[in-house]
Formats: C-alpha cells, sequence, structure tokens
C-alpha cells in the first residue's frame, strides 16, 4: 500500500476543513516528525476556526431577531474616527449576506490591522451592500462631533444600494423611517455592526495613511490623527493644517 508523502499529506490537510476520524488516527500512528507537526497545525486550526464560528452565531443574536420579524434586509451601521484631532469621521452601512458567513468579525479596535485588511475584502467579496460616507473635519467644527457622527450614518445608510428592512447602531440613532436597533456595544455584539466598524475603520485609516503622504510633518499615517505625544508635539511646531478639527482641544480654548 503506497505511503503518502508529507508532501502529499500537505497538500491534504490545505485542502480540506473535515477530515474523518480514522484519517486523523492514522496520521496520529505515523511516527514521522514532519507528520505530526502537520497534523498539531490542523487540529489548532480546527480548534480556531470552531471557535471563530461559534463567535459567529453568538453575534447573530439581533440579526436573528430581525428575521423573526421578517426583516430580511438588516443593515448594521457603525463610525470611525470620534475621538481624533484631525481627518473625518467615517461611517458605513454593510448588509451581510446570511448565507455568506464572514467568521472571524469583531469590533475593530480589537484586531490589527492586517486582520481588519482581509476582513474588510472579504466583506466587499460577500455582503449584499456597503455605504460608506465620510464627514470632514471643516463639517465636524461646524456641526460638532456628535452630530457629524449621526450625519456620516444617514448618509452611509442612503449610499447603500438597495433600502434596508432594519438597522441595527452602534450605540446611536439616526433620523430615518427604518426600523432602528441602537445597541450599546454593537460592534462586539453583532456581526453586521461589526462589519460597518471594520469598513468604517479600513476607510479611514486609507485616507490618513493618504494624509500623511500629504502632509507628512504630522505623522497621520501613524497616529491616524489622535492626540500622541508626536502629534502634539507636531502641532506646537507647525500648528494646525486645513485637516486639523480647530473644535477639538488643544485648539479651541476656553
Amino acid at each position: 500500500m503506497h505511503k503518502k508523502t508529507i508532501k502529499e499529506i500537505a497538500d491534504r490537510l490545505a485542502k480540506t476543513t473535515s477530515l474523518s476520524q480514522e484519517e486523523i488516527e492514522q496520521l496520529r500512528r505515523d511516527e514521522r516528525i514532519g507528520v505530526q507537526k502537520l497534523l498539531e497545525r490542523y487540529l489548532r486550526k480546527q480548534e480556531k476556526d470552531k471557535i471563530l464560528q461559534e463567535q459567529y452565531e453568538r453575534m447573530l443574536v439581533f440579526e436573528k431577531k430581525c428575521l423573526e420579524k421578517g426583516w430580511k434586509l438588516v443593515a448594521g451601521i457603525d463610525e470611525a474616527g470620534r475621538g481624533p484631532l484631525a481627518g473625518p469621521v467615517v461611517a458605513a452601512a454593510v448588509i451581510l449576506n446570511p448565507d455568506a458567513p464572514i467568521y472571524g468579525l469583531n469590533d475593530s479596535k480589537q484586531l490589527t490591522a492586517s486582520q481588519r485588511k482581509g476582513l474588510a475584502r472579504e466583506i466587499e467579496a460577500k455582503a449584499v451592500a456597503i455605504g460608506i460616507a465620510v464627514i470632514s473635519a471643516k463639517e465636524i467644527d461646524d456641526l460638532n462631533i456628535y452630530q457629524a457622527s449621526r450625519r456620516a450614518m444617514e448618509q452611509a445608510v442612503a449610499k447603500l444600494p438597495v433600502t434596508p428592512d432594519a438597522l441595527l447602531i452602534d450605540a446611536m440613532k439616526i433620523e430615518t423611517d427604518i426600523p432602528q436597533l441602537s445597541i450599546v456595544k454593537g460592534d462586539g455584539r453583532s456581526v453586521s455592526i461589526a462589519s460597518a466598524s471594520i469598513m468604517a475603520k479600513v476607510t479611514r485609516d486609507q485616507m490618513m495613511e493618504d494624509l500623511g503622504r500629504r502632509y507628512p510633518e504630522y505623522g497621520f499615517d501613524r497616529h491616524m490623527g489622535y492626540g500622541t505625544k508626536e502629534h502634539l508635539e507636531a502641532i506646537q511646531k507647525y500648528g494646525p493644517c486645513p485637516e486639523h478639527r480647530l473644535s477639538f482641544s488643544p485648539f479651541k480654548t476656553g
């Protein structure tokens, strides 16, 4: 009987997500160190995937409640960039496809930049619809950050190519006739809001990287406009640029 080479076993493990128990036992009996390392790596990945799938199911609770009411197109909404001293606030609205799960979704702040970018690509490939809106630093100064965030969310919904049946929003309510549910810490409790959180964050980070090239003296591409020591020192040295929020401290006093 032909004994599979380590390469053949590696190819088999790379192409399957469900080895039979018999196959696993056969590999366990294989005395080759290379085979044991492949099996250990495979089993670790299986356990990680199981955890992500269970997390995804837990974060479907609000979407399922909407489906029970007959609301099939459920949009999650979130924003990125409320706290920084510079740059826009960005909101995203995302309608996920329930038949195309995306494992690993979470509050964007809990993910690495690499994880966010990978998930953003998957969201773009699998989502039913995505709407993204940007409110500039000047508009933030004119409106205040809370109202600017609301406006960004409302515009993100308006930019969806289809009209959602219901909205799940991270700790906010917006002006709309569409049924909406505000969920505290929703970006860690709803896959739809988590998706919006990721899309908003990835979009804004890319914009700040672009601004970093336009205004290299401020280091926007490193701190994304937040009030880091580097950023505050640059403001003290160069003063504000057109992308700074002049209604925020340290620009606004009193």
